[in-house]
């Protein structure tokens, strides 16, 4: 389907965009937390491989 990766890579970095704001609210708010911080790392390296791959 044309389009339908780039609509799917957007989406995915809103995702990761507003993981990164729920994060650091939370972080602020309530303290640290690791495991939030890695799972945010790993959506945006996720979200960094969708964008390489729309290169291609």
């Amino acid at each position: 389907m044309p389009g339908s990766s780039d609509s799917s890579t957007k989406t995915m970095g809103v995702f990761t965009v507003g993981g990164l704001v729920a994060v650091t609210a939370y972080t602020v708010a309530l303290g640290s937390n690791g495991w939030l911080w890695f799972g945010w790392v790993v959506l945006g390296l996720i979200t960094l491989g969708m964008i390489a791959l729309r290169g291609n």
